[in-house]
């Protein structure tokens, strides 16, 4: 039972990065595909690490994941912001 809820969430996280991907191709602008790709990916990553922590027994290891799964969480939204930021000054020198 246990091993096909960690399938579930790990196959909904693949989803989710898939829908990630899908976005970065097919929105028009480079905040859409930011918010897709981090809002995505975010969700994504949390189902894995949700699978991962089915199947693994130990609390340490699952409390690495958890720690792993934050600390991408923070990069993703600095790396977003940063993004964010460079296109929008670009934006403004172009006009």
């Amino acid at each position: 039972m246990i091993d096909s809820l960690a399938v579930l969430a790990v196959f909904f996280g693949l989803f989710f990065f898939l829908s990630g991907s899908i976005g970065l191709l097919r929105l028009p602008d480079v905040f859409s595909r930011l918010h897709a790709l981090a809002k995505a990916d975010n969700i994504g990553l949390a189902f894995v690490a949700l699978g991962v922590i089915l199947l693994e027994p130990g609390l340490l290891n699952d409390i690495k994941v958890v720690i792993i799964w934050l600390l991408v969480m923070a990069a993703s939204a600095v790396s977003s912001h940063l993004v964010a930021r460079r296109a929008l000054r670009k934006e403004r020198d172009d006009d």
